[in-house]
């Protein structure tokens, strides 16, 4: 039996609650979990805000533990790896997506909290393909939300070949947008952080940024129009989209991967005058994570996270949503 925490309705408190996984599939690992990030999605799936959920619901997909069996066709990982999971937990492997090595983007992707129970738990299953290794030097207790927060906004690096040359905004320094600062510093781009809060000014600097713009001033706003090659917006507010479409330099774009609540609105015209683009990208593949986890190592990048025990999942959730975390929250057994 697996022993993990649920809740049996909406917006419910977690409890206690066991399953019977059964016998384990041929191509299936069963990881014992050490630590579990908590995520924005999580709330949104304990909510049932996508309409998506089935209780008794049981979060978690920012998992990181030791390999503890696997099925008999297993050749990927062996039993005490210490490996992470993220949002993804099994792809067909045969569809056009998967075999162009774009398993993300595959049409039959299983979620590993959608429709199955995730890693608030002693224990948790997935496929082998969407395992990755935790390298030694990695902190196991903070590469937890890599393996979600961390993917999402080191994909579109990747996916738009962004150059180090590259001036690069980014909306929203929260949970996904620190660690987007930490990579795109890296990467060698001049980083520009868009918020609302002059408070977060200095820790974008250290995170690092080269310059902060006050998104809340019209005239800082304006001040830098003509000025990005890509702007990725973290948050999920509505802003004025024309602003920072006009912040683009020709052929910019703008690219989501925070869930913005109300349809994007913008003009034609300033994206075809400029040759300009709106566009989004889900968590990467497994060779992407891989890479993400190789350049994280190298470059000694790591989400800032607050440590709950996994008795306080309640106290963490209530936390995360009262805007409080700074910036991910780690469950820990």
């Amino acid at each position: 039996m697996i022993k993990a925490y649920a809740a049996q309705s909406a917006d419910a408190k977690l409890e206690p609650f066991e399953y019977d996984p059964g016998p384990i599939k041929s191509e299936e690992v069963e990881i014992d979990v050490e630590y579990c990030g908590i995520c924005h999605s999580d709330l949104s799936m304990l909510k049932n805000d996508w309409g998506i959920t089935k209780y008794p619901f049981v979060p978690g997909h920012e998992v990181v533990g030791k390999v503890a069996a696997i099925g008999d066709r297993v050749t990927t990982v062996k039993v005490g790896d210490q490996v992470g999971l993220g949002w993804f937990s099994h792809s067909c492997m045969h569809c056009e997506w998967c075999m162009s090595g774009n398993h993300n983007l595959c049409l039959t992707a299983e979620q590993t909290i959608v429709g199955r129970h995730g890693g608030f738990a002693d224990k948790v299953r997935a496929h082998a393909e969407w395992l990755t290794p935790i390298p030694e030097g990695l902190d196991p207790m903070k590469a937890g939300p890599l393996f979600c927060g961390g993917i999402t906004v080191f994909n579109p690096i990747v996916q738009l070949d962004v150059k180090p040359t590259d001036r690069v905004g980014v909306i929203g320094i929260g949970g996904l947008g620190h660690m987007g600062l930490a990579f795109l510093h890296a990467w060698g781009c001049n980083v520009t952080a868009f918020t609302s809060s002059a408070s977060k000014e200095a820790e974008a600097r250290e995170l690092g940024a080269d310059h902060v713009v006050n998104s809340r001033d019209p005239q800082a706003l304006e001040a830098i129009s003509n000025s990005f090659d890509v702007i990725i917006c973290t948050a999920n507010a509505d802003l004025d989209w024309g602003v920072y479409i006009n912040a683009l330099r020709p052929k910019g774009r703008l690219h989501f991967v925070g869930v913005v609540p109300s349809a994007i609105q913008a003009y034609a015209f300033s994206l075809i005058t400029g040759q300009k683009s709106i566009s989004g990208s889900p968590l990467g593949s497994p060779a992407t994570i891989s890479k993400m986890i190789d350049f994280a190592k190298r470059h000694a990048i790591e989400p800032i996270v607050e440590v709950f025990d996994f008795n306080q999942v309640n106290e963490a959730i209530e936390h995360l949503k009262a805007g409080k975390a700074r910036y991910r929250i780690v469950l820990k057994h």
